[in-house]
């Protein structure tokens, strides 16, 4: 909004964000640190002045998902420089991932499309049809009628309601075919509500308390690719991990252990011993046919 022709006041974008003019002034200071330059008229209206600013649009940026900011600031600690040095390097990776959706990512073409259409729809506050959704859960490929409201800090997914089950959830944008933008607009704002994401990056209604015991290798595997495990990892004197936290759904720890059966002992719950079994026992019965 500060990048078009006229630019914007403070009033107009906080009223379109649901801001205070407060927090907009801030947002404002935060784009001047990381080298825009604003101009502010007479009337108040602020703008990205284009020819003097470092970065010529906002999609210059670099978004940071949460696992990337904690690699990054892991890596600033390990730099050999001076502790003002490192401070100011975290205040800036920090300036960029603590604003949120600060820029399009890079993704596939086709894929930034589909990110491009919802966004414009969630700004409009419209409902989106959902061409050719193919869902993981159903294993069906269906049309679905939607209102999206944002998207996961990795732009991997978007959360939308859905009337026709009466849940928020995630949909993975590579698993849309394409997005039509309806005349519709919002009739469940109040619905308009995201659940938390685990460590797995999954999300669920439930709240379980999972402990594993990890071999060097399942730790090190877990830490690569889910860095925020770390924060609920203790190593042991004995070469082996302890991982406690809470899940919000069984399927992404239960893809991680059924990769590494030999390497993770389950020690709690009963359900998620029940749930690994099954499915190895799913598999064992499709390969002897």
């Amino acid at each position: 909004m500060l990048g078009n022709k006229y630019g914007r006041d403070k009033k107009s974008l906080a009223e379109r964000f649901e801001l205070s003019e407060k927090t907009i002034g801030r947002y404002i200071e935060t784009f001047k640190e990381v080298g825009f330059v604003i101009d502010k008229n007479e009337n108040g209206f602020y703008k990205i002045n284009k020819e003097e600013s470092q970065y010529k649009d906002l999609s210059e940026l670099l978004h940071f998902s949460e696992d990337e900011s904690l690699i990054l600031s892991k890596a600033i600690e390990a730099i050999e420089a001076t502790t003002e040095m490192k401070e100011q390097l975290k205040k800036k990776l920090y300036s960029i991932y603590n604003f949120d959706r600060v820029a399009t990512p890079i993704v596939k073409k086709h894929n930034k499309k589909i990110i491009q259409k919802l966004t414009k729809a969630i700004s409009g506050n419209k409902q989106v049809t959902l061409i050719k959704y193919s869902s993981a859960n159903s294993q069906n490929i269906s049309s679905r009628i939607v209102e999206p409201f944002d998207f996961t800090q990795n732009y991997i997914s978007v959360w939308a309601y859905e009337p026709e089950s009466d849940i928020c959830k995630t949909f993975k944008i590579n698993r849309i075919t394409n997005v039509t933008i309806l005349k519709e607009k919002y009739e469940f704002k109040e619905k308009h509500k995201k659940a938390n994401l685990d460590v797995f990056r999954m999300n669920g209604k439930d709240n379980i308390k999972v402990k594993l015991k990890l071999t060097i290798k399942a730790y090190n595997l877990l830490i690569e690719e889910f860095p925020r495990a770390e924060l609920h990892t203790k190593r042991k004197k004995n070469n082996s991990s302890i991982f406690e936290t809470e899940v919000t759904s069984l399927l992404g720890i239960g893809r991680f252990i059924l990769g590494l059966p030999a390497d993770i002992e389950i020690i709690k719950p009963q359900k998620l011993k029940d749930y690994v079994i099954g499915e190895m026992q799913e598999g064992i019965n499709r390969f002897e046919k």
